[in-house]
């Protein structure tokens, strides 16, 4: 589907040979920041803020999927808390190695999320590598709104200091900064929240039509405040903003889990995640 919006696809050579001109901070100026330790803000709203406004603007976040069948959930999560809080445009960074394993994007999903061709940008590049460098200069870019960048299984690159000068890019440009981990353990980073996402099922509409699209989360870390809440959630699109689903019992006829890709509809208690940073 995505050949039909040819402008959400661009290869990485076609925009190395641009400077991001309108970043606020050098990367200079960053590695002067994170030598002394600039502290980050905490999100001062309340804990649940994220379901009617999304996550904290101008902050890097992290959301886990601790197994491949829950990459897409994790994915559509991300999505959802973008539009939640009004951060678009999307500029979206994922890897050819990505895309080779998991398929390109479907843009018809993405349209029924909310998120309209003209607010993303979809930048592939080959490796992690690249995929951190690109997303180092994205961060400092004021005029997007979010940074969304996919990676599968350990990606060492994506560590304590890396994340921490993703979050100062972050806070000094506004844009929000969400890291898709897929298949990774969960390790010391300088996120303001880390979220555990997976699929389950949606609340049957009318007629057993199939409902909004529906996750089991957790937040995992909380900075400058608790963490620990677990939730199943539902996405209205139209009103942009997580719903709290009227039954959670065994899944209607005609209910699905629009967004996992195999196993049983019925899903099973996420798996626990460790909590590390």
């Amino acid at each position: 589907m995505l050949e039909k919006f040819p402008a959400w696809r661009f290869r990485y050579e076609n925009i190395t040979r641009t400077r991001v001109s309108d970043s606020p901070l050098s990367i200079a100026e960053l590695r002067q920041l994170v030598a002394g330790g600039a502290a980050t803000q905490a999100d001062p709203r309340p804990a649940d803020a994220w379901r009617r406004g999304g996550l904290a603007r101008g902050q890097l976040h992290e959301i886990y999927a601790a197994e491949d069948a829950d990459g897409p959930a994790a994915i559509g999560f991300a999505v959802a808390v973008a539009l939640a809080a009004g951060a678009l445009p999307v500029l979206w960074l994922r890897t050819e190695g990505h895309e080779a394993a998991t398929g390109r994007l479907h843009a018809t999903g993405l349209l029924e999320l909310g998120l309209a061709p003209d607010a993303l940008l979809l930048v592939v590049v080959p490796d992690e590598d690249a995929a951190l460098r690109t997303a180092a200069d994205a961060a400092r870019c004021a005029g997007l709104g979010t940074l969304l960048v996919e990676s599968r299984g350990r990606a060492p690159g994506l560590d304590l200091t890396a994340t921490r000068r993703l979050m100062l890019a972050a806070e000094a440009s506004g844009v929000t900064v969400l890291s898709v981990r897929v298949g990774a353990a969960v390790c010391p980073s300088a996120a303001a929240t880390r979220w555990a996402v997976a699929a389950c099922p949606s609340t049957a509409l009318a007629a057993d039509a199939p409902g909004a699209p529906a996750f089991e989360i957790e937040c995992l870390r909380r900075r400058g405040g608790p963490a620990g809440t677990r939730a199943r959630v539902e996405w209205n699109r139209d009103d942009r903003c997580f719903d709290d689903p009227s039954s959670y019992q065994a899944p209607l006829a005609g209910a699905g889990v629009p967004l996992a890709v195999g196993g049983p509809a019925a899903r099973r208690p996420a798996a626990p995640v460790r909590r590390a940073g």
